[in-house]
């Protein structure tokens, strides 16, 4: 065995049933190799591990490591000028039907090398990390072809030879409809959406299946043919729904089982109970909601009574969510969206876990888990989605390694 002992440290492990965050005031963590092999009150470490090699926290308090669990962190270019014309009075739906919005990025992603994708991604990368994050996911969806699609996913899979973290990458090219594809939706779902998917899972590029359903993107009825061959590749799906409008995007997702629905500021309740019945997490963007200055809240208390469980992500992107801090995001979800501070930790934690079908690795600190912890110089974990713009991170641990 390669143990190694944790101590001296206050430990949220976000386990459900044993008081708010799971806290164990005085604790210890033990880890034999990458997994958790021992977790709890430090008087009670075994005594087979109170040989082992021990690192002292000095009354820090430990995590989870975070999980952004909805970003498209990989793209180029980036939007700051419709950021000002939207300060003078422009939506984002009139810039994207006038060739901005994810269009514009489209051209932009289209004409750089993988290369250059995945230099401009590790300061953003970085920014993540620096707040605790060991897993992030990436999606596709701004090179809308199938060579420029492939190319973003190669780029989001090569970020893990340079950083310790987890990349899942998720399949987004029914994102928008490109221009040469323009009036032909359902021949670039075809061509495209489909048949690069085909091409991402021969590759090994493509870990699970989004989609965007809003009435600047596409339907239900053309989201539904991607999510049933997504089917016939075993693939999970996720999807962007009831972000502008109600298109009743989160039932379909809900119907094919989906790991999540994404943003839901216009989500109904028969969505709602949707997807309480199917076990679909509700992923809570609360930084495109400030971005684009919107007005109607994702229904977190329908929600909440309805036990579906709410993570909360980033939603990185140059456009509508310029925004690399789920410390942040974590902030933005209790004073914008009404989630309690564990609501949010848990958001980031055991949930976001759950809304990428990781929920057995990782997510909270359990026996069996991955050792992937945040260690935090605060007192209370509640402290992580009080502060703007400070980083209380001390250490992150990579299964079991301090980085």
């Amino acid at each position: 065995m390669a143990l190694k002992t944790f101590s001296n440290c206050r430990i949220a492990t976000m386990e459900p049933g044993i008081g708010p965050y799971g806290l164990i005031p005085d604790g210890a963590l033990v880890a034999d190799g990458e997994v958790i092999a021992w977790v709890g009150a430090q008087s009670a470490l075994p005594s087979a591990c109170r040989h082992a090699p021990t690192i002292d926290l000095d009354g820090a308090t430990v995590t989870p490591a975070l999980i952004d669990c909805h970003t498209h962190l990989i793209f180029g270019g980036n939007r700051a000028q419709e950021f000002e014309l939207r300060l003078q009075g422009a939506s984002y739906e009139a810039i994207a039907r006038q060739g901005g919005g994810i269009a514009s990025t489209m051209r932009a992603t289209r004409i750089v090398t993988e290369d250059d994708l995945v230099g401009s991604a590790l300061p953003r990368l970085d920014a993540l990390l620096g707040e605790g994050a060991a897993v992030v996911e990436v999606k596709s969806g701004y090179g809308l072809s199938i060579a420029d699609e492939l190319k973003m996913l190669r780029a989001a899979r090569r970020l893990t030879e340079e950083r310790p973290v987890h990349i899942v990458t998720s399949w987004l090219a029914a994102h928008a409809v490109p221009p040469e594809y323009q009036g032909m939706p359902d021949t670039y779902i075809d061509e495209v959406a489909v048949r690069g998917l085909t091409a991402a899972h021969a590759e090994g590029l493509v870990d699970a299946v989004d989609g965007y359903c809003e009435s600047i993107a596409f339907t239900p009825a053309q989201i539904a043919r991607i999510f049933e061959a997504a089917d016939e590749l075993g693939l999970p799906k996720k999807l962007h729904a009831e972000q502008l409008t109600n298109l009743g995007g989160a039932k379909l997702a809900a119907s094919f089982h989906a790991l999540s629905a994404d943003h839901l500021e216009h989500l109904d309740m028969e969505g709602v109970t949707a997807m309480a019945q199917s076990g679909t997490v509700a992923v809570l963007l609360p930084g495109a909601y400030y971005t684009l200055r919107q007005s109607q809240r994702p229904p977190v208390q329908a929600l909440r009574a309805a036990g579906v469980l709410m993570a909360v992500a980033t939603d990185a992107n140059p456009g509508s969510s310029p925004l690399f801090s789920l410390l942040l995001a974590m902030n933005m979800a209790c004073t914008l969206f009404g989630l309690t501070a564990e609501e949010a930790l848990i958001g980031t934690t055991a949930a976001a876990a759950r809304a990428l079908g990781l929920h057995h690795r990782y997510g909270t600190l359990s026996v069996g888990k991955r050792a992937d912890l945040a260690v935090w110089d605060i007192a209370h974990p509640c402290e992580l989605a009080y502060r703007l713009g400070l980083s209380p991170l001390s250490m992150r641990v990579i299964g079991g390694t301090v980085c």
